[in-house]
């Protein structure tokens, strides 16, 4: 079920360190491809920065109600991802769930390009090295994952 709610999420909650330390945290967009999560951000934006310095971070997704669903925390280290042919098959994923309106993205020199004139996108990885699920509705419940 975790998995699934990885997959099909369409908003994601990206918390990265910024250099004094403080929490900085943002919503974004995400495909889950084999075993990690992918999001991808400008060179000179906040998160971008964060990651330079500090690659752990935590992608957190689910519902805003209490009375049903599951949250889902992911824990681990956001690595840069650089190779084209690897980065063809995430920006295929992306295209397959957001479709291609609004997030279609080019692959060259070694990032995404949104087409219709966006600049330069990192693409980060995101494998889990813990996870968490919170279950909501009429039990809640816990569950830990590390990997």
């Amino acid at each position: 079920m975790a998995r699934e709610i990885l997959e099909q999420a369409e908003v994601y909650w990206l918390t990265t360190v910024r250099p004094d330390g403080r929490p900085h945290v943002t919503p974004l967009i995400a495909v889950w491809l084999g075993d990690a999560l992918y999001f991808c951000t400008g060179p000179n934006e906040r998160k971008a920065k964060n990651l330079a310095e500090n690659s752990r971070c935590v992608i957190t997704t689910g519902s805003n109600t209490l009375s049903e669903g599951l949250d889902v925390v992911v824990e681990g280290e956001a690595i840069n991802v650089s190779d084209e042919a690897r980065l063809q098959r995430i920006s295929d994923t992306f295209a397959s769930k957001y479709g291609t309106h609004s997030w279609h993205f080019t692959v060259r020199d070694g990032a995404f390009h949104l087409e219709g004139g966006g600049g330069r996108a990192l693409v980060f990885e995101v494998a889990p090295t813990k996870a968490f699920g919170f279950g909501k509705g009429e039990r809640f419940s816990q569950t830990r994952w590390r990997f």
